[in-house]
């Protein structure tokens, strides 16, 4: 029986991955004028992120638990074509009362871990969020799900998700010409506006962003596939939050991406099977 001591010591890694680059990030908000509202939403999607990581307990999870978890990610990547809102036929965010989430930012991280724990059907799994974030269209989300399927494909070798990965490219070329919003301070493109207000800060908040996608690749929770698919979609939507209008995720304002890396770095181990 594990002690809670060893548990939150076991959870290290994953509780670092999320504090360091959220806090740097409500640093560089609260330095340049950033709205109050946005370091409460912040810190308090933290604070619940932290918990969530620290209270759901070790242990192995199921085949069926896990399509229906991926199932239940598919369908809330789909939900907002039918609630809206959306912006120049563009609907991609989850309206929960007065917060509005990213549809993709909080679910693509559980289900590639999902992908990577279920050898059968993970790039099903892969494929119908694809198809989901394009309907959207979300490029951030297709290249998160792309580069997904590339870290979990260079640990696997399994043609199918290489497959996925060819297929994530070309939607998110199409997603991006489609796709684009203009850019919100603090939310889209910070590193970019980080940049432009301060070089120390900007410095800083790669660096921390850097460290949580080498925590998440190296130390993060799961056999080696499902952390680089993990770091995978994290790398993706980093990267696309520098090319184009796209949220910055953990560094920059939104609760959606703290808890969506939460739940997936809290998720029970696949069994083996």
């Amino acid at each position: 029986m594990i002690s809670p001591r060893e548990h939150v010591t076991a959870r290290l890694p994953a509780l670092l991955a999320l504090a360091l680059p959220v806090l740097s990030g409500l640093a560089y908000m609260a330095s340049f004028g950033a709205p109050e509202a946005y370091l409460a939403v912040t810190f308090a999607s933290l604070v619940i992120a932290l918990a969530l990581v620290v209270a759901v307990p070790q242990g192995l999870t199921t085949a069926p638990t896990q399509r229906i978890a991926a199932t239940v990610c598919v369908a809330l990547l789909l939900l907002p074509l039918a609630t809206g809102p959306d912006v120049n036929g563009i609907a991609r965010w989850l309206p929960l009362g007065p917060a509005i989430l990213n549809s993709g930012l909080l679910t693509l991280p559980l289900l590639a871990r999902l992908a990577a724990q279920d050898h059968e059907y993970g790039h099903w799994m892969l494929a119908a969020a694809l198809f989901a974030a394009l309907l959207q269209p979300d490029a951030a989300a297709t290249f998160a799900l792309t580069i997904a399927a590339v870290g979990l494909h260079h640990v696997t070798k399994n043609w199918r998700v290489g497959f996925i990965a060819i297929l994530g490219f070309f939607a998110s070329m199409y997603a991006g010409i489609h796709g684009e919003l203009p850019a919100v301070p603090f939310v889209e493109r910070v590193l970019v506006q980080a940049a432009g207000d301060s070089i120390p800060f900007a410095l800083l908040l790669f660096i921390t962003l850097l460290a949580s996608f080498a925590l998440m690749l190296l130390t993060g929770p799961g056999t080696r596939a499902e952390r680089f698919a993990l770091a995978g979609s994290l790398f993706g939507f980093a990267v696309m939050a520098v090319i184009n209008n796209y949220p910055t995720p953990l560094i920059g304002y939104g609760a959606a991406p703290i808890i969506g890396y939460a739940v997936a770095l809290a998720w029970p181990s696949g069994a083996s099977r």
